[in-house]
């Protein structure tokens, strides 16, 4: 008896009228007025060896009146007189749920008319088709978030086959402004990956790219969580911990010195670390720079040129008289143009073209890209050392975190379509140092708009999500407005997240399959809940997500409030001594006091570069030795073309 006592009670019965019939996509239910069930509840249904999952997409209540007029009238036209007649009116919830799952799945027929349940934990795993992935000795699920209905919380699983490749890939998400917590969303996932991805699905990076404000720029601070918040995490099996190796790549600003970033608090300087791009780095991505209207087939392939044979190479050539030179930075391009111009006006007026190339074209290559550093300073150096992200050195479960937040939009195409490529190209070689990374991009809407130019970062994009899951290369993505992104990069998508949505945007044609009833509740989501459509799930379900276990950007510039600009000694100093704390800041004024600004910004781009055991040493060494020299190599004057004595051949 005992036993029977335990078991839990059903909550409804199935119903089906000519009206309203059963199929094997969808069946109704009555319930008791106080059934805990609501929009978004999954349960289960068993009648005559077969068992429904399904979820809850719509509810209605009525009596037996025929028209609202009897109700009045029942009331004698008196609202306060309602509910007081003798004989209490019969009332029905009835509740339209779509079909999940059905167990046998062959053959597929309508729905029983049988009795009610609420879904158990092992109920929600078998109608999400969880049980295929996260049982046996490899599963495979990631924890997304808790399905919570009736006083129960369930966790719910993605499959990472589906969700980082190489079945499907790709996660959107979308939702009001500040609203829909997006960014915490997907702050939660990652950590969630990090913690629970398989080891024997191979390793897995994550490259973040951060387009707003300080939202990204304390990933590695660990946020006050509350008590429920450390329950929900318990309960999906996760540590709340902050991401532990996570390193943090900025521009300069325009002088060259102080970071472009809100991350400049001195207690988050250790792994906050520059991004320079010189010559090199940017001639392969021209295209992104570079006007396509002004500069035509003619110009690329003299671009393509300067790629292929000058640019970091000694290049001789028969008409140059002396040693060949070495072009490694625009300020060496430069030289390498004048040289040009200076023979070809020494030709007179048989100077028209060199090298096949028209002297018109190539006045507007040097024009074009002579501005480049001008444009983008901070990010390009004209004449300096690089320092890029760690290609072939990325570790299993490390974040890189690149702030372009503070970029003009042509540098911030620059920084996208370069640093995707390169991921892309080692990843085809096998060779980054991980099997996947997860590449986050916020404000989707303006880098892949539906509408507009075809430009090369959406180009980019597309091709990222349509092809890049056989490589491991995995995009996260977030937007307010999902219909104003381009249809192929969100359809490629294989899991959508919906935070919190404006009406305007639900009524858009994206959402005409999403009933009524889930359109109102997607529309009043609190925070911290999303609806969830991954390819397990026949139908979407709402879940429930702790906050992430990271500082959010607002409380992150409370806490750690950027440090104000400084002049170069000071800059010089605080670099210094990042690496090591007993370098004394008057010692580093008196060693840059009278040097040249780009000797002293080159010797600590050098320093950085190398962390030599003595850095103050090193500093000291490279700025007697006049940087330019032993970084860039013996710069090799380019003299005025002459024209040789046989011609000037190729």
């Amino acid at each position: 008896m005992s036993a029977d006592i335990e078991l839990p009670a059903p909550i409804g019965r199935v119903v089906a009228t000519e009206l309203k019939p059963a199929t094997p996509h969808q069946f109704h239910f009555w319930t008791a007025r106080e059934s805990p069930i609501g929009i978004g509840a999954i349960v289960r249904v068993e009648e005559a060896g077969r068992t429904v999952y399904g979820v809850v997409t719509d509810g209605f209540a009525y009596s037996d009146l025929a028209t609202p007029l009897h109700a009045v009238l029942g009331a004698d036209g008196d609202p306060v007189a309602a509910g007081l007649e003798p004989t209490a009116r019969t009332e029905i919830r009835l509740f339209t749920a779509a079909v999940l799952r059905q167990v046998p799945e062959e053959p597929l027929q309508p729905v029983p008319l049988g009795p009610v349940w609420l879904a158990t934990d092992a109920d929600v795993a078998l109608a999400l088709r969880m049980d295929g992935y996260t049982a046996g000795e490899r599963p495979t699920g990631i924890p997304v978030g808790l399905y919570a209905t009736g006083g129960s919380a369930s966790p719910v699983y993605l499959d990472c086959d589906f969700l980082l490749g190489p079945e499907a890939a790709h996660l959107n998400i979308t939702g009001v402004s500040g609203l829909a917590t997006k960014t915490s969303a997907v702050e939660f996932l990652l950590a969630s990956i990090f913690q629970t991805f398989p080891a024997h699905k191979g390793s897995v990076a994550a490259l973040w790219f951060n387009v707003k404000g300080p939202d990204l720029c304390f990933l590695d601070q660990p946020a006050p969580l509350s008590e429920d918040d450390r329950r929900l995490y318990a309960r999906l099996g996760l540590r709340p911990e902050p991401f532990r190796a996570v390193r943090y790549y900025a521009p300069f600003k325009a002088d060259g010195i102080n970071l472009n970033t809100l991350r400049t608090h001195e207690a988050l300087a250790a792994n906050t670390e520059p991004l320079v791009w010189g010559l090199r780095e940017v001639l392969d991505y021209a295209e992104v720079v570079l006007n396509r209207d002004d500069v035509d087939a003619k110009a690329d392939a003299f671009i393509d040129f300067l790629a292929d044979r000058v640019v970091g190479r000694e290049y001789q050539d028969d008409m140059l008289r002396g040693r060949p030179f070495l072009v490694q930075s625009f300020a060496d391009l430069e030289e390498f143009f004048r040289a040009i111009f200076d023979f070809m006006e020494a030709l007179g007026r048989g100077g028209e073209v060199w090298k096949t190339h028209h002297l018109a074209t190539i006045r507007k290559v040097r024009n074009r890209l002579g501005n480049i550093s001008t444009r983008s300073k901070g990010l390009v150096t004209d004449d300096g050392v690089p320092n890029d992200l760690p290609w072939g050195q990325f570790a299993d479960r490390s974040m890189h975190v690149v702030d372009v937040a503070g970029l003009d939009p042509l540098a911030q195409d620059l920084v996208f379509a370069r640093v995707v490529s390169k991921l892309r190209e080692h990843l085809e070689r096998r060779d980054l140092g991980v099997d996947h990374v997860v590449v986050f991009v916020d404000e989707l809407n303006k880098y892949a708009p539906a509408d507009g130019p075809d430009t090369y970062v959406r180009k980019m994009l597309l091709d990222l999500s349509e092809r890049g899951r056989y490589l491991g290369l995995v995009l996260f993505s977030a937007q307010q407005f999902r219909s104003q992104v381009q249809r192929r990069v969100v359809g490629n998508a294989g899991t959508g997240l919906f935070g919190r949505m404006d009406m305007d945007e639900l009524a858009t044609p994206a959402y005409q399959t999403v009933s009524p009833a889930t359109k109102i509740k997607l529309a009043t989501l609190p925070k911290g809940e999303l609806m969830v459509r991954h390819p397990h799930f026949t139908q979407p379900i709402f879940v429930k997500f702790p906050r992430p276990p990271v500082l959010g950007g607002r409380e992150g510039i409370e806490r750690f409030p950027p440090a104000a600009d400084v002049p170069l000694p000071d800059a010089a100093a605080r670099q210094l001594r990042r690496l090591d704390r007993g370098i004394a800041a008057a010692a580093v004024h008196e060693a840059v006091a009278g040097r040249r600004e780009e000797d002293v910004r080159r010797a600590l781009a050098v320093t950085r570069r190398e962390r030599p055991a003595d850095p103050f040493a090193f500093f000291l060494a490279c700025l007697g030795r006049r940087v330019a020299a032993e970084v860039v190599g013996a710069r090799r004057g380019i003299p005025a073309v002459k024209r040789a004595d046989d011609g000037y051949g190729a």
